[in-house]
């Protein structure tokens, strides 16, 4: 399959402080924050890549550098073949139009003075998709896939539910009849029943328009019910990615078992296996050495400290970041 979307190496450092006057002329020198420190994946047409981990692992961030909402620090983005990583905004306007994104709070994303038609007609109109006169059966059109009425396009963001805000959202992001979706945990404010609904619709309508998405979220459930491909992130970089079958049932990365193991199970009979980790999560202005997770790992040891992990090749289509990978969901102290 062609892909989509290519990432290479993907940093993203935001510098913290050391930057105003006094700073200079103390000569305090910023700390950076590694948000996004060497990330490299790709997505196919079609295709779910679920990007997962603890808040503050920089999965955002990581959406966030490829839409160009903020400015990737290194790194190669491509986007159907094209980089599109210091395109200038007058080469990156067009291309916009194939590649969109659903945020996480439905009301936050829909602008309160204007009617939800006129924020779905917006991007149309923008690109001339369709003529004038063809613009307000346009948004009906769309407002019907997602599952709302025709004569709901005249109301306000405030009259509706938060489901059917991000209905209103995925049908502004479908608007320009993108490649790809970026979708920033677009159900993690929702119920659990309308997160259902939501997520039977993004599935139906990739099977229908061959969307391909980079969904972002930290509910293992979610991700893998939508998902082809699942990549888990810690501190900043990705420790493990593989495709949902093999990564659910034969995890190889410490961390990726242990959020697995915290998943509830419906089952009231069955006996947890919990891994509980111990400690925080570092900060990203001073991560460990070597490996990032060595600091709350149970089987960490001292070549953990010395060398950072490579991605390796654990499967077919799986890699992992760990000196000591292996299969089965259970760990022990070494």
């Amino acid at each position: 399959m062609t892909n989509i979307l290519s990432v290479e190496n993907l940093v993203k450092h935001y510098e913290l402080g050391g930057t105003g006057f006094i700073d200079r002329l103390l000569g305090q020198q910023p700390s950076i924050v590694r948000s996004v420190d060497g990330l490299s994946f790709n997505i196919a047409e079609g295709e779910t890549l679920g990007l997962v981990g603890e808040s503050g692992c920089g999965k955002s961030t990581v959406g966030r550098s490829i839409l160009r909402l903020v400015e990737p620090t290194e790194g190669t983005i491509e986007l159907a073949g094209q980089d599109i990583s210091n395109a200038p905004e007058r080469v990156l306007r067009p291309l916009r139009q194939d590649l969109q994104v659903v945020f996480q709070d439905p009301f936050a994303s829909l602008n309160p003075r204007r009617t939800v038609g006129q924020t779905v007609a917006e991007p149309i109109a923008n690109y001339q998709l369709v003529s004038d006169a063809n613009l307000r059966a346009r948004v009906q059109d769309l407002f019907e896939r997602v599952g709302l009425r025709a004569d709901q396009i005249d109301r306000y963001p405030h009259e509706f539910s938060g489901g059917q805000r991000q209905r209103i959202g995925i049908a502004r992001a479908l608007a320009t009849n993108p490649k790809l979706i970026v979708l920033d945990e677009p159900v993690s404010a929702l119920d659990v029943s309308v997160q259902a609904q939501v997520i039977n619709l993004l599935v139906d309508l990739q099977q229908e328009l061959g969307l391909a998405y980079l969904f972002i979220a930290h509910d293992l459930a979610v991700v893998e019910h939508i998902s082809t491909r699942v990549a888990v992130m810690y501190l900043g970089k990705i420790v493990e990615i593989a495709d949902k079958k093999s990564l659910f049932r034969s995890p190889r990365h410490p961390y990726t078992k242990a959020l697995l193991s915290a998943v509830p199970n419906s089952d009231p009979d069955a006996i947890s296996n919990r891994i509980v980790l111990q400690g925080d999560i570092p900060s990203p202005t001073n991560p460990p050495s070597g490996c990032r997770f060595r600091t709350r790992c149970p089987i960490a040891q001292a070549i953990c400290a010395e060398q950072d992990p490579e991605l390796e090749t654990q499967g077919p289509d799986h890699k992992a970041a760990c000196h000591f990978a292996q299969e089965g969901p259970l760990l022990t102290k070494v």
